[in-house]
């Protein structure tokens, strides 16, 4: 599937590596996929095609190229050029939710025909659901040959193939050689306790205002955050551990360490990583368009790369929002610490480090659980006992599956959850890119003209040249305000 060609084959043989994840190469010639910047000999032009994202390529017949590593490019956002449905799926894709299950699921779950879906995935981004699934799991099997010291057999089982041969299989046909020749050097003979991973994203990255976000909130016993590096409990396929995070600006990846976490949880732990660091922004796209705006233009000059920060667990991070209601930040803070320590669950020791030694309560935990005694009033109580009853019944989905408008309609069902609380879920939890709480006090201060609060109604038509990334523009402007405040 060819895109504006003589723009990608511009940049292409500019080596231009800024485009690096917008677009993918295939030269017909070699039968290889690159990405922009590749330092291999250049092609003729007549032997180069071009394909949206890297399971088009695939799906085409190419394959990877060893020079370039073009799985190691950051992905392609999901809401850029695509449909709404399309974006939800490949939000669903991406949390795991079509790996095993049969393409009509993934249909059902979005309220459209199979059929009609092949037929959006084709048009948008020239692959299959199943291919963008089966390439997904492929290269972060390559990264995890790359940065860990996993056995083969362990690769396969946190890459989600069944079978060490249906691995190599996989492997050999995606990048022409089995992964024992693709590992770039041999695992060292002492197991070592972590798992490491490389996540790439599109620079740049304001890291220290999302850390400061993520400090100010941090919930002690289960996170912490130090010297740049941000570190939390977590349990993830059965196991409990700790994950440790921190930004390589200059390599442009999410340098990710999981101890205690077996091998089966890297894949989930990978995306969960991605979406609180927010990876897979495009900043550039958004900086231009939200710098339209008088009010944000110094904003997002002034702090480019400016991320929206999401959640490790949408349930957690709901909860968390409840209790923030009508409250200030550091209250929060001391509620959800509270909370964690009356009805969380112990690290096992083995797994504690860095002072963190609390699960965060799971929703089972909480649904019928003495709330109120950690101080909230009867009706902010009942609330999360509402919201964690639904969710552990699986009658509230935090996941990826619903767009906007429908988790705020899911949520808005609890008795305590109101407009400003929903769009909060869905900014952070939900990883929504154009959730926007217009009744929040913070961002009416932030535009606020003279003493007057402007009207939520006003709040709404102002935010509306700033769609689809109404979000950034809020993190912009909470930013700057809090920046305003410890001055």
């Amino acid at each position: 599937m060819e895109i504006e060609r003589d723009s990608c084959l511009a940049a292409f043989l500019g080596r231009d590596r800024r485009f690096a994840g917008r677009f993918y190469a295939g030269v017909t010639s070699t039968g290889i996929y690159c990405r922009p910047g590749c330092p291999a000999p250049l092609p003729k032009p007549r032997n180069v095609v071009f394909f949206r994202c890297a399971a088009a390529a695939e799906e085409a017949g190419f394959r990877a190229c060893r020079r370039c590593r073009p799985e190691t490019a950051p992905g392609t956002p999901a809401w850029t050029g695509t449909s709404s449905t399309v974006a939800r799926a490949l939000r669903q894709i991406e949390a795991g939710l079509a790996d095993d299950a049969p393409l009509g699921a993934l249909a059902a779950r979005l309220g459209v025909g199979e059929r009609h879906l092949r037929r959006l995935f084709a048009e948008h981004l020239g692959a299959s659901p199943i291919a963008i699934s089966r390439t997904r799991r492929l290269h972060f099997a390559r990264r995890l040959l790359d940065g860990s010291t996993l056995r083969m057999s362990d690769v396969a089982l946190a890459a989600g193939y069944s079978s060490v041969r249906r691995f190599n299989e996989a492997m050999r046909s995606a990048f022409g050689a089995p992964p024992t020749e693709l590992r770039r050097s041999a695992p060292s003979a002492a197991v070592r306790a972590e798992i490491s991973l490389s996540l790439p994203f599109r620079p740049p990255f304001d890291d220290a205002a999302l850390l400061s976000f993520l400090a100010t909130r941090a919930v002690p016993g289960v996170e912490v955050v130090s010297n740049g590096v941000y570190r939390r409990t977590a349990q993830v396929a059965g196991t409990a551990g700790v994950v440790e995070a921190s930004v390589d600006g200059s390599r442009g990846t999410l340098s990710l360490r999981l101890w205690g976490l077996g091998p089966a949880a890297a894949l989930t732990a990978s995306r969960r990583a991605g979406r609180l660091f927010d990876l897979d922004a495009d900043p550039g796209t958004i900086a231009t368009h939200l710098a339209a705006d008088s009010l944000l233009a110094p904003l997002v000059a002034r702090r480019p790369g400016l991320r929206v920060p999401g959640a490790w667990d949408p349930f957690e991070t709901a909860v968390r929002t409840i209790l923030g209601q009508q409250v200030s930040v550091k209250a929060a803070r001391t509620l959800a610490a509270r909370l964690a320590s009356k009805f969380g669950r112990p690290l096992p020791p083995e797994a504690a480090r860095e002072g963190l030694s609390l699960l965060f309560p799971r929703a089972e935990e909480l649904a019928e659980a003495d709330v109120a005694s950690i101080g909230l009033t009867s009706r902010r109580a009942e609330t999360l006992r509402h919201l964690a009853r639904e969710v552990a019944l699986g009658r509230i989905d935090l996941g990826p599956a619903a767009s906007l408008h429908e988790a705020e309609a899911r949520l808005a069902s609890v008795p305590g959850i109101g407009p400003w609380t929903a769009q909060v879920i869905a900014l952070r939890a939900l990883g929504e890119p154009d959730a926007f709480p217009a009744g929040d006090l913070g961002l009416r201060k932030a535009l606020a003209q003279g003493a007057a609060l402007p009207t939520i109604p006003a709040v709404e038509a102002r935010s509306r040249a700033w769609r689809p990334w109404r979000a950034y523009a809020l993190i912009h402007l909470w930013t700057e305000l809090a920046s305003q405040e410890t001055a």
